[in-house]
């Protein structure tokens, strides 16, 4: 049984631990508003931008002229992964789960036969990735002496990938991100970065029989798009995953500060119980040599 001292050390121990654990949950719940906004204000912007895709791309489908991000190189068997993770903890399993789909996508594709290689940006799903031995990492992207990893980091991450594509380095890259819901759900997702995805068919903007003439061509036009539509792709990735980290590290500091508070509680009474038992002893002892007197 832990002496009173112990218990009462533990007791101040816990009581600083829950004060960190409300400190943090505050300071997360004042950015999550912000980056909630952030998240969810790029995504008219991104639906707008494949629509606008959708309508060129079916007019110039798979033909000869069309760019290399669109048609791709001709073969799918090699693959890269873009695995977005954040660089600090303290967000319950936020970052288990984005590697956890990494990893199973990873798997599908090397059952499938495919080689496939991680890049990964953010340091939190690195260590796990690695020790999976699933797959190599070819590339990492450091964004922790970044605040608030925004468009310029989207850009530099873009231009990596589009670099890498054009040495022929992969066929197809995919996506790892979290979307964000609420504080307490942020779903993990997979979707194809490169070749860009042609739309689906019920996402071209329904414009009737309208003739429309493009100057210069769909081609043209595809060729400053396609590079754009990657970086808006990767700019809507790290501000979902911003608000995710928010939301995901307030909903964890709530529940460690309510568990703080809990075992503060079961701690209070084991000292009460000991002390009580303490004095009782005492008081025994004494009304015993007064006897024996």
């Amino acid at each position: 049984m832990a002496s009173l001292k112990e218990l009462k050390g533990r007791i101040k121990s816990v009581k600083s631990t829950q004060k960190i654990t409300k400190a943090k949950q505050m300071v997360a719940a004042a950015k999550l508003r912000r980056a909630q906004e952030a998240a969810e204000a790029a995504r008219p912007y991104a639906e707008r931008l494949n629509a606008v895709m959708a309508s060129l791309a079916a007019k110039v489908g798979d033909s000869a002229s069309a760019p290399r991000l669109l048609s791709g190189t001709g073969s799918d068997q090699r693959h890269l992964l873009v695995v977005i993770n954040t660089d600090k903890g303290l967000c319950g399993g936020l970052n288990a789960n984005i590697v956890k789909e990494a990893l199973k996508k990873a798997r599908g594709l090397i059952s499938d036969g495919k080689q496939v290689e991680f890049y990964l940006v953010g340091k939190k799903g690195r260590a796990p990735i690695k020790r999976s031995n699933v797959a190599d990492v070819a590339e990492q992207f450091d964004t922790s002496d970044v605040r608030d990893p925004g468009f310029d980091e989207a850009e530099k991450i873009a231009n990596e990938l589009l670099e890498m594509f054009e040495a022929g380095k992969f066929d197809v890259a995919h996506l790892v991100y979290p979307i964000f819901k609420s504080a307490l759900a942020q779903e993990p997702v997979t979707q194809q970065l490169i070749p860009v995805p042609p739309p689906e068919a019920d996402a071209v903007s329904t414009g009737g029989d309208a003739v429309v003439e493009y100057e210069p061509g769909e081609e043209e036009i595809l060729e400053e798009l396609l590079p754009r539509y990657v970086r808006t792709q990767l700019f809507g990735a790290l501000l979902e995953l911003a608000a995710s980290e928010q939301g995901a590290s307030m909903t964890a500091m709530d529940n460690a500060t309510r568990n703080a508070g809990d075992l503060i509680k079961d701690l209070n009474i084991e000292y009460n119980r000991s002390r009580q038992a303490a004095i009782t002893t005492e008081l025994i002892e004494i009304i015993a040599g007064a006897e024996a007197l």
